[in-house]
């Protein structure tokens, strides 16, 4: 049960960083608005590693946390990138669930088989990320858009291989394994700004955002990581790949976006989900 609440909170969490980043990139850019969310997520878990000490991991961990942060960094500006080329409404829900299926695969060798009642849970699950995802202009016939799922799907397997790889080095100690996360993902934004040659000054009207995209999205990574710990990696990562809903439904409160009807069910797949993991 703790694992599954740890997980839950990483999506909420994960999902805010989402909508506020969203907000963000509308006045300075989604590059820069994810470049200084990582800077901002590095001096928080620097901060809490000094105050909380813990054990320092071994260099195997730390390279092998530092390659986690790389490779989800990576997918997230693949995503970025595919969603600027392609069909927006397929990059989202085909890279979740990507990020969500790489997990399950590796924990079902990893770690002792899931009861029956889980693998029923994983499929509502993730049937509860591809709708969630899906706004009003939802794909009708993905076949139609294969050639757009080249980014997607590798962005999907840079989020999947960050769960498996961050739940690796993050066995014995949690908070400097998050540093060298972040110190990863730092490194390749710098190399893609340095790269595409943008301005690297953010606009001042996005700074509270920003803040609040750096703290949400460093919360929702250790509640992951936390849950992993106390829990199985799959449950956990499943649990944390639904993030879409709780972006959505702060889209709804706040900015007035109408859900569609196969939003609606995604949420409600989801809670049944949820229901199956606690059985």
């Amino acid at each position: 049960m703790i694992s599954i609440f740890l997980g839950l909170t990483s999506a909420i969490a994960w999902g805010a960083a989402d909508f506020t980043g969203g907000l963000a990139s509308r006045k300075t850019g989604a590059r820069r608005t994810a470049f200084y969310g990582e800077v901002i997520g590095i001096v928080l878990i620097f901060i809490v590693a000094l105050v909380l000490p813990q054990a320092f991991p071994t260099w195997d961990n730390w390279l092998l946390a530092m390659a986690a942060g790389a490779l989800g960094t990576s997918g997230l500006v693949l995503l970025y990138y595919s969603m600027t080329k392609g069909l927006m409404s397929i990059a989202g829900p085909v890279s979740a669930l990507l990020a969500a299926i790489l997990p399950v695969i590796v924990g079902s060798f990893t770690e002792s088989p899931p009861s029956l009642l889980t693998y029923l849970g994983f499929i509502f699950a993730l049937a509860a990320i591809w709708f969630i995802s899906q706004g009003h202009d939802g794909v009708k016939d993905i076949l139609k858009h294969i050639s757009d799922l080249r980014l997607p799907l590798l962005a999907g397997i840079g989020f999947g291989m960050y769960f498996v790889l961050m739940h690796a080095a993050t066995r014995t100690t949690i908070y400097w394994p998050m540093v060298a996360s972040r110190l990863g993902g730092i490194v390749i934004l710098v190399i893609y700004l340095s790269l595409s040659r943008e301005t690297w000054k953010p606009n001042k009207a996005a700074t509270s955002m920003i803040l609040l995209n750096g703290f949400l999205d460093i919360s929702g990574n250790l509640f992951f990581v936390l849950a992993g710990q106390v829990g199985r990696l799959d449950i956990a990562a499943v649990l944390s790949s639904l993030y879409p809903g709780s972006t959505v439904i702060l889209a709804w409160i706040f900015l007035k976006e109408r859900l569609s009807r196969t939003q609606w069910i995604g949420i409600a797949t989801a809670l049944v989900a949820i229901v199956l993991f606690t059985l």
